[in-house]
């Protein structure tokens, strides 16, 4: 080893869902199965290419004025990034500065230990049950900071808003991160919470239930005093973090709810008639209320399945890791892609029979 070697800090980073440039059903990466809003298109065609000369506006004003009038928050509440992975990386960064080790589960979203390992953080991983359900006694011993995503991810269990509370009311003295990436999907969200607890944060993503994955857009709502802190250190890091095209978009696609609300309902349908047909098949899931099903096969090994959907081209996400190593993750697409899914999963059982 060189000198200089052992001064590099060192990762083993986040392993995305693959991104296969070929034709294929895409059910492995949690993106929306339908195009944005008509005004995200509008918004593209109307845009003056002169401009990207210029630097976006750093306060993202545009985007988080939308924001702010969407959830009516003041807008000194909102704060935005590129994708929620951005703004949770900030979170990290700025408040789990304790020596104390931070708390989230340890079947959820893999980020979350790579950014405390990024940024020496401590950090212990509390054990789902065996129904996979969050344990909230479990984040009740004095800790450095909570996070967890509601739904969880890759489960889609949903964590019911008085239960996210009560982990909430056990940890004032330090910061709480509810990850809602999938909540738009579930029930309640925790900003119900932002007025009542101080030391809440709540950050949502435009990546899935507004269709703009592409555009890597995320924001988190809280108090003025923890935002403030969360743009000190954006702007210490790179103070132009939006691009121009996303802030335009990204506000576009905000004003049109009744899309929105249309597309989200698109997906639950497809959702439920899909955790049907899964039964049918003899699968196994948890009652996901994300844009996703966690599921598995009693008689069939995740690994095979996973390997023959994709000769069928048709990719859906498998990790293999400890307690889920039987699971597959399949992104809830339109009715046409899930039909195609269960018919290469028939073809598969009867090539097994």
């Amino acid at each position: 080893m060189k000198a200089f070697e052992k001064n590099i800090r060192k990762v083993e980073p986040y392993v995305p869902g693959e991104q296969p440039q070929e034709r294929v059903i895409k059910l492995n990466t949690n993106e929306n199965p339908y195009p944005p809003a008509p005004g995200v298109t509008k918004a593209l065609e109307e845009m003056d290419a002169g401009n990207l000369r210029l630097y976006p506006d750093p306060t993202a004003e545009v985007l988080v004025n939308a924001l702010a009038d969407f959830y009516h928050v003041n807008p000194d509440q909102v704060f935005v990034g590129v994708g929620s992975d951005d703004v949770l990386s900030m979170c990290f960064l700025t408040f789990f500065n304790s020596e104390k080790p931070i708390y989230f589960p340890d079947v959820t979203y893999s980020f979350y230990k790579v950014w405390a390992d990024l940024y020496r953080i401590p950090y212990e991983c509390q054990a789902l049950d065996e129904n996979f359900r969050i344990v909230k006694e479990d984040y009740y011993p004095e800790n450095g900071g909570v996070i967890f995503p509601n739904p969880n991810a890759p489960t889609g269990i949903y964590l019911e808003l008085d239960q996210v509370e009560d982990i909430i009311a056990h940890n004032q003295d330090v910061i709480v991160i509810v990850d809602e990436a999938y909540v738009d999907f579930a029930g309640r969200s925790a900003m119900e919470l932002i007025d009542r607890y101080d030391n809440l944060i709540v950050v949502q993503t435009f990546s899935k239930a507004r269709s703009m994955a592409g555009m890597r857009v995320g924001y988190a709502i809280s108090n003025p005093a923890l935002i403030k802190y969360l743009n000190d250190a954006k702007y210490s890091f790179n103070s132009y973090t939006m691009n121009q095209t996303s802030l335009v978009c990204g506000a576009r696609a905000v004003e049109d709810r009744v899309y929105f609300e249309e597309g989200i309902r698109k997906i639950i349908e497809t959702r439920e008639w899909a955790k049907k047909e899964l039964a049918d098949l003899g699968f196994e899931f948890t009652d996901s209320k994300a844009n996703f099903i966690f599921a598995k096969h009693p008689k069939y090994e995740a690994k095979d399945l996973f390997g023959f959907l994709k000769t069928q081209k048709i990719y859906v996400r498998f990790w293999g890791s400890r307690r889920i190593e039987q699971y597959l993750r399949i992104t809830v697409g339109t009715r046409e892609e899930m039909e195609a899914l269960f018919a290469a999963v028939r073809k598969y059982i009867e090539e097994q029979s």
